[in-house]
């Protein structure tokens, strides 16, 4: 058993559907034991339970649930911040002359290291991630995943049309390399396959079919691709496939829309596009800054939760400019106002926790710190920065203190990462 003292917050739901939602123990404690919580409340309440094991005190500081990044590309590592262009042009220019490097399994290992030490430096404890195509790379990337006993779902991507020479597979590479990477990764320690058509422009009828095929196969894994991004993607995208309904309908025919299907992005997506994808139980991820710096729009947040579409928040890097959750809800909020419908600071936790865990059909297991959940948790330090200590030392309630957390926070404010109640970063360690 360990013990830890300290502010703590998490949700037991959405909030804008309970009023009973937030749970927040100022002085709290967490009872982590084989990996997993075994006990989250109020100090008073849980001291009894302790025996002789230590506490380590954790005053001034905030314990949470792990973020939860639902879309990201591990192979755009080294082109985030990139000028130019919008999301087609940018692929050419930046994107796929990046991703060529992947097959060579020395280049993905490195990257692949730098890679997850940079999302739990940020407090990131679970993602969906792309590959490129190349298997060496998702490879690489489960390897390191699995020494640090990281929750983490990937695939390589399916590409074969539209995309330059050394990045196209083919139906039957595709299968090959995915029903190989199935058998040996997914279920491995935290470990979970994804099927990923990089999107439909870059995948003929017979790669999203055999897509379509090899999830029917292997029930327990995800899909994820993109979907809605860019109006000229758009175009595109109908004028590839003439007999879909729309763009959701080019995936939901080859039975790419069912749960644990996750599609990022969704900025023009409408309100009947959104039911059927809520009726078959596909999820959003939410990529603000990837959307702000391509151009590509603002995301209807409140018009996919009416309809019932869970929401994950995504980085999306290398088009989305950091690797912070925190950093991304600022910019959530910032879309939202200028759509006049501002998120709010609990609805934004959760879009980083509990609903990224249900987005990712992943609840059961994470999403906040009830007793039974894998211990993914971080250490906040609420006086980061001098700006920081200040503004939260002026707030006058709970929310007010998490909105200027999530509007000024960055890599900086995370001091700890736990990944299945074993710190794996320490700031400054």
């Amino acid at each position: 058993m360990k013990a830890y003292r300290g502010s703590i917050l998490h949700l037991l739901g959405a909030p804008a559907k309970t009023s009973e939602a937030v749970a927040f123990h100022e002085d709290g404690l967490l009872l982590v034991e084989d990996g997993r919580v075994a006990a989250c409340g109020d100090h008073a309440d849980l001291a009894p339970r302790l025996g002789d094991t230590p506490v380590e005190d954790l005053s001034g500081h905030l314990i949470t649930p792990g973020f939860i990044d639902t879309h990201i590309h591990f192979p755009q590592v080294d082109v985030i911040a990139a000028h130019g262009a919008q999301l087609l042009e940018w692929l050419e220019q930046h994107t796929f002359p990046c991703e060529a490097a992947f097959a060579d399994p020395v280049h993905a290992a490195e990257t692949a290291a730098f890679f997850l030490d940079e999302l739990l430096r940020n407090g990131t404890t679970t993602a969906l991630v792309f590959g490129s195509v190349h298997k060496v790379s998702v490879e690489a990337l489960f390897t390191e995943a699995y020494a640090r006993d990281m929750r983490l779902i990937a695939g390589k991507s399916l590409m074969d049309r539209n995309a330059p020479e050394g990045l196209t597979d083919t139906v039957e590479s595709g299968r090959a390399d995915m029903e190989a990477l199935i058998a040996a990764w997914h279920g491995k320690g935290r470990l979970g396959y994804a099927v990923t058509p990089r999107f439909a422009i870059s995948c003929s009828d017979e790669q999203l079919a055999m897509a379509g095929e090899v999830l029917a196969a292997h029930p327990g894994v995800w899909m994820q691709t993109h979907l809605s991004e860019n109006p000229h993607e758009i175009e595109e995208t109908a004028r590839l496939f003439p007999a879909a309904k729309d763009y959701l309908d080019v995936y939901d025919r080859f039975g790419l829309l069912r749960e644990r299907s996750v599609f990022a992005h969704c900025v023009h997506l409408k309100g009947e596009a959104f039911q059927r994808m809520a009726a078959k139980g596909g999820a959003v991820a939410y990529c603000p800054t990837s959307n702000l710096f391509l151009g590509s729009g603002l995301f209807p947040l409140k018009e996919a939760c009416a309809h019932g579409v869970e929401v994950g928040m995504g980085t999306d890097v290398g088009a989305g400019t950091t690797f912070s959750i925190l950093h991304t809800l600022g910019e959530a909020y910032k879309v939202g106002q200028l759509r006049g419908d501002a998120l709010e600071p609990f609805h934004a936790l959760y879009l980083a926790t509990l609903g990224g865990a249900r987005a990712l059909d992943l609840d059961d297991k994470i999403g906040n710190l009830a007793p039974g959940k894998e211990a993914d948790f971080l250490v906040l330090d609420l006086a980061a920065t001098p700006l920081i200590a200040r503004r939260l030392a002026a707030a006058k309630t709970l929310e007010d203190k998490l909105f200027a957390l999530t509007v000024l926070g960055d890599d900086r404010v995370v001091a700890r990462t736990y990944l299945a109640g074993v710190e794996r970063y320490r700031r400054g360690a």
